[in-house]
């Protein structure tokens, strides 16, 4: 009996023992090892890098402006729709996927900024604080240039709002600015922690200088963006000047392990094709441009049979895959696939030029203005793609000036964004109209349309009332403009 009861506190004591340590022990077993509480910020940042480019500026939305703005054509599914105005420009479920994966970048970009600021886990890490914050204004500009008014101040924090406001697109703007010159300010810091490095897949081993420039580019871009309603030339020449020195500066994504994203719409869908809108436009500047004969993909069968057979916006457009020319930028056979290799442009040297030679037109500065055109057009003929063209000279006549200039300054602009540029040719579209200047002749059948926005996302407007309010039947889309083009919201 004796023997038992000795048994019986052994096993109590042993009982507490176990018990103390075995909630310690639990939490370590109940861990996902695979979801971590800490993460490094430099390695959420690639993933952001990943899709803002991919999933953003290159993805859906650029396939849906390219259609918009005639670059290229829609020929089946729901490119075809989007050419035919049929319920893909209006439907908030057009583009749902881009919509949440733009918001699940600034809500890691707002983890990261946490982390890097005073009072975070990696205070002082201010190259990767910088960097963030450029990623930031990025990601907020391709959001408040296509869809207008968005919840964003209340939107990072969705747990204390769930149903965050919509803010002013010219409040998302003043954000966007002040990210920027921050971003600048810690850039010049001296950082505590290591750069980037391999971490950072747009400037390799994580280049503060190659960021400051980007930086400035964007600053320039998002100046020029105001044209119509806060015009300030003189600063958007004074932030070219401290952005971009070379098309080896560009602000880019281009991964020998990852697809152009045009080149794998067409192997998935084939849905794009060749414009009649683009190709009579280059044909008319010079006959003998040599990317006529490179961006348009001759069909049919046999050699003599071959030809060049273009999406006409003007008419209404048969529906088919293999009834058009496919762009010859996204275009592959079996024994070639450059293509995959195309650079997508967050924002490119060649774009910067452009905007310098814009500002000084509008400055009445016609001789420079002129020069500059002549190297952004050479700029845009050489950049990172399968086809450049480094014998080739465009002749850009001196005599050019006034709308002339500004007209021949959008038109090779409009050119060189040809194809994954697209949805920067969207809004300089709608800038220019906004300023009475229709310097891009769209030949769509129904110009009454033509797209001012890109209505919100479903996953919102299913979800939160002040989104489905500004969302209504999505008719909105071909009636309001977004503020910096004239409108309110």
């Amino acid at each position: 009996m004796k023997r038992i009861k000795y048994i019986l506190l052994g096993l109590v004591a042993s009982s507490f023992v176990l018990q103390s340590c075995s909630e310690d022990k639990m939490d370590d077993i109940n861990k996902n090892q695979n979801d971590p509480e800490f993460m490094e910020s430099k390695y959420i940042i690639t993933d952001v890098m990943n899709s803002s480019a991919y999933n953003g500026i290159g993805g859906d939305l650029a396939f849906y402006a390219s259609v918009y703005t005639e670059l290229l054509g829609g020929a089946h599914a729901q490119m075809h729709n989007a050419q035919a105005r049929l319920n893909e420009p209006i439907a908030n479920t057009t583009y749902n996927n881009n919509w949440n994966s733009l918001y699940r970048n600034l809500r890691n970009l707002h983890i990261i900024i946490n982390k890097c600021s005073e009072g975070g886990e990696e205070a002082g890490n201010y190259h990767t604080l910088g960097v963030a914050q450029i990623m930031t204004a990025f990601n907020l500009g391709i959001l408040t240039d296509l869809f207008g008014d968005i919840p964003y101040f209340e939107a990072l924090r969705p747990l204390e709002n769930p149903q965050a406001k919509l803010d002013k697109q010219e409040d998302i703007y003043k954000e966007i600015f002040r990210l920027l010159d921050e971003s600048i300010a810690n850039l010049d810091k001296t950082s505590k922690y290591g750069s980037l490095g391999n971490q950072d897949i747009i400037y390799s081993g994580g280049n503060v200088k190659s960021w400051k420039k980007a930086a400035y580019g964007l600053k320039a871009k998002y100046l020029m963006r105001l044209s119509a309603v806060q015009p300030n030339y003189q600063a958007v020449l004074d932030n070219v000047a401290l952005s971009f020195e070379n098309s080896a500066q560009d602000f880019r994504y281009q991964n020998g392990k990852v697809d152009y994203t045009f080149y794998n719409f067409y192997d998935s869908r084939a849905g794009l094709a060749s414009s009649k809108t683009l190709f009579d436009l280059m044909s008319s500047i010079d006959p003998q441009d040599p990317r006529l004969n490179d961006y348009f993909v001759k069909i049919g069968e046999g050699d003599a049979a071959k030809e060049i057979k273009l999406i006409d916006h003007s008419t209404d457009v048969a529906i088919g895959q293999a009834l058009y020319s496919p762009s010859g930028l996204s275009y592959f056979t079996d024994n070639d696939d450059r293509n995959a290799r195309n650079a997508i442009y967050l924002m490119s040297y060649h774009e910067l030029l452009f905007i310098k030679a814009e500002a000084e037109a509008r400055l009445n500065k016609t001789a420079d203005a002129v020069e500059t055109l002549k190297l952004a057009v050479e700029a845009g003929l050489n950049k990172k793609q399968t086809f450049t063209y480094p014998g080739y000279v465009r002749n850009i006549p001196a005599s050019l000036s006034g709308l002339d200039l500004l007209k021949r300054i959008a038109q090779e602009k409009y050119i060189s964004f040809f194809e994954v540029e697209s949805i920067e040719a969207f809004n300089d579209i709608r800038r220019w109209k906004a300023m009475g200047e229709n310097l891009i002749e769209l030949k769509h059948r129904n110009p009454e349309l033509f797209p001012k926005r890109y209505p919100y996302g479903n996953s919102d407007v299913s979800n939160n009332p002040n989104v489905r309010a500004a969302y209504g039947d999505g008719s909105y889309v071909y009636t309001e403009n977004v503020w910096w083009a004239g409108g309110t919201r």
